[in-house]
């Protein structure tokens, strides 16, 4: 299987929990050792919130999907337009450029809106892939509510 064989598309109302699951996962696996109980409890409550839930359902959210054979195996989120909220793909699928393809698709729904950045607060573990795709790190890494970020912004389209 190759990245090029997933589908990438806005979720779905019904796939909330389903992408949820994906994030909550994927978040235990590659986040939440560096991060302590008080990090690991502020996320959860952020993606299992009913105020998220909602903003979603009302289109204030915007989310895409990976798919492989209709089982989501990535999830990516913007807020205020242009700041990627969450971006999350199963270990499985990792390095198979699926989360470029998302952060492309989150690009091309913010530049339809106006916007020429993205931003997004990166996890330690996401800095490389970060890196690699043009962000630049906009401030030092901070910690908030047990969770360790480097604000960071991208300028320029992506190159597909």
């Amino acid at each position: 299987m190759t990245g090029s064989e997933i589908i990438i598309r806005r979720a779905e109302t019904a796939e909330w929990d389903s992408a949820m699951e994906v994030v909550w996962r994927t978040f235990l696996k590659f986040e939440a050792p560096l991060y302590g109980e008080e990090g690991k409890e502020h996320f959860y409550e952020f993606i299992s919130g009913e105020q998220l839930h909602k903003m979603f359902e009302i289109g204030e959210y915007p989310m895409w999907v990976a798919l492989d054979d209709n089982r989501i195996v990535g999830v990516a989120s913007l807020r205020t337009g242009n700041h990627i909220s969450l971006l999350f793909v199963d270990e499985a699928y990792h390095r198979m450029g699926i989360g470029k393809r998302l952060v492309a698709a989150m690009q091309r729904h913010a530049m339809q809106r106006g916007s020429v950045k993205l931003t997004v607060n990166s996890s330690p573990y996401g800095e490389p892939f970060y890196h690699a795709l043009g962000f630049m790190d906009s401030s030092k890494t901070l910690r908030t509510d047990g969770i360790i970020y480097t604000p960071m912004i991208l300028l320029e389209e992506l190159q597909q």
